[in-house]
């Protein structure tokens, strides 16, 4: 039995320390590069910590101007009044600390549209019928 366990080493370290190394396929332009947002009143904010209330986000935003709305949860966004305070909110804020986590804010993208399904999970009007 000891026999095999020595055997069987030389051929799991082969493997660790070979040179053939896996190479992935080149990414697409596409996947790699997201276009930026278009700018709006409207930011998104990454990188919170769960314990950041929407209060203090809305403290800590409305320092860059006035702050219309902030809604906080792992994540937020944050309305101002103005595209200029919008502006000042992103670079008075992104990659900041806030309640000890390292956030970002850029401008929020639209959600895309899901297109509209033609079934909306009833039966066809024909089901059942030959």
């Amino acid at each position: 039995m000891a026999v095999r366990i020595a055997a069987a080493a030389p051929r799991g370290l082969r493997r660790l320390f070979s040179t053939h190394t896996f190479v992935p396929p080149p990414l697409t332009q596409a996947a790699t590069a997201t276009p930026p947002a278009e700018p709006s009143t409207n930011l998104f904010v990454s990188g919170l910590s769960k314990r950041t209330t929407s209060e203090k986000l809305h403290e800590a935003f409305a320092a860059h101007g006035e702050v219309v709305h902030g809604f906080s949860k792992g994540f937020g966004f944050v309305r101002y009044a103005t595209l200029e305070d919008a502006a000042n909110g992103i670079k008075g804020m992104d990659g900041k600390y806030l309640d000890g986590w390292v956030i970002f804010a850029e401008y929020a993208r639209p959600r895309p549209q899901l297109p509209h399904p033609e079934n909306n999970g009833s039966p066809p009007s024909s089901y059942g019928r030959y």
